[in-house]
C-alpha cells in the first residue's frame, strides 16, 4: 500500500498493492496496521456504508459535528467519482481550500477524509459504488452541510451544474462564510 498526503497534508490518498492475472485481481482495500503506521495513531472505524447512484448525483458536501465527528475511509468498487473534501477548521491554513480526487475501479484510489472536513462527491459514471468505512455513527442532529455550489470554495465538481442530480437538503445548504458550526484547527476531535 502506497500513502500520500495530498496538497492538504492531513488528508491521505491511499494506493492498494493491485495483484492481476488472467484470472482477475486482488487487493488488500483496508490495513489497519499500515494505516496505523503510516498516521502515528489508530483510528477505530465502526461501520461500513455503501451507496449506489447514477451519473451526475451529487451527495455532498456534509460532515457532522462532535461529539459525531467522523473521519471516513472512501473509495469507489463500480465506477468512477470525483471526491472532494474541504477543510472546514476555523484557524487553519487551508481553511476553505479542496482536495478533489478521481476515484474509480481501475485506479482502485481511497482518500481519508478526517474529522474537520465536509465531504462530498458527484457520480462520473451510471451505476457507480461507493463504499466508505467510518469512525463513529450518523448523529441527525449533528448532521450539517455546506453548500456544494459555494464560489469561494472554487470546485470544479466535472459535472455541468444543469446535470446534477440532488437531495433536497443538499440544493438548501448554506455558503461556508455563513456556516456557524464548524471546527477549531488545532483540537484534537480523535480524543473525544
Amino acid at each position: 500500500m502506497k500513502f500520500t498526503r495530498a496538497s492538504i497534508e492531513d488528508i491521505i490518498i491511499i494506493e492498494p498493492d493491485i495483484h492481476g492475472d488472467s484470472r482477475g485481481y486482488f487487493l488488500e482495500s483496508y490495513r489497519e496496521d499500515k494505516l496505523e503506521e503510516f498516521l502515528g495513531f489508530k483510528i477505530n472505524f465502526i461501520q461500513d456504508n455503501e451507496s449506489r447512484s447514477s451519473r451526475g448525483v451529487l451527495r455532498g458536501l456534509h460532515y457532522q459535528l462532535p461529539p459525531s465527528a467522523q473521519t471516513k475511509l472512501v473509495r469507489v468498487i463500480k465506477g468512477s467519482v470525483l471526491d472532494v473534501a474541504v477543510d472546514i477548521r476555523k484557524g487553519s491554513p487551508t481553511f476553505g481550500k479542496h482536495v478533489s480526487v478521481e476515484l474509480n475501479s481501475e485506479n482502485k484510489k481511497q482518500l481519508l477524509v478526517p474529522r474537520g472536513f465536509a465531504h462530498g462527491f458527484v457520480v462520473l459514471e451510471d451505476d457507480t459504488i461507493f463504499a466508505y468505512k467510518v469512525d463513529n455513527y450518523y448523529s441527525p442532529e449533528n448532521d450539517r452541510g455546506i453548500a456544494f455550489d459555494d464560489d469561494s470554495l472554487g470546485i470544479d465538481w466535472l459535472v455541468p451544474k444543469d446535470e446534477l442530480l440532488l437531495s433536497a437538503k443538499d440544493k438548501t445548504q448554506p455558503i461556508l462564510s455563513k456556516t456557524k458550526d464548524i471546527f477549531e484547527y488545532g483540537v484534537n476531535y480523535y480524543n473525544e
